[in-house]
């Protein structure tokens, strides 16, 4: 079974930067249904601009809790 949550993200700039350079390992976000979310930041990368991070994102896990997809659905 695929648990599919969704939340709005908005770094900053110098914030995303610690993302990027792996300073901060783990992303911990609360979903819309107010469950906290914690992720390995890794995950975000590909989402990293200049401005930072921002948008409404969906992040997928199986049983196991192993993430399967984080996409932005949104900006």
């Amino acid at each position: 079974m695929t648990i599919e949550l969704h939340f709005r993200l908005d770094l900053p700039p110098d914030e995303a930067l610690r993302y990027y350079q792996g300073k901060a390992r783990v992303v911990v976000v609360i979903a819309d249904n107010g469950q906290q979310i914690q992720f390995p930041a890794e995950h975000i990368r590909p989402f990293i601009e200049q401005s930072g991070v921002q948008g409404y994102f969906s992040i997928q896990f199986d049983d196991d809790n192993k993430l399967l997809d984080l996409r932005r659905i949104n900006s």
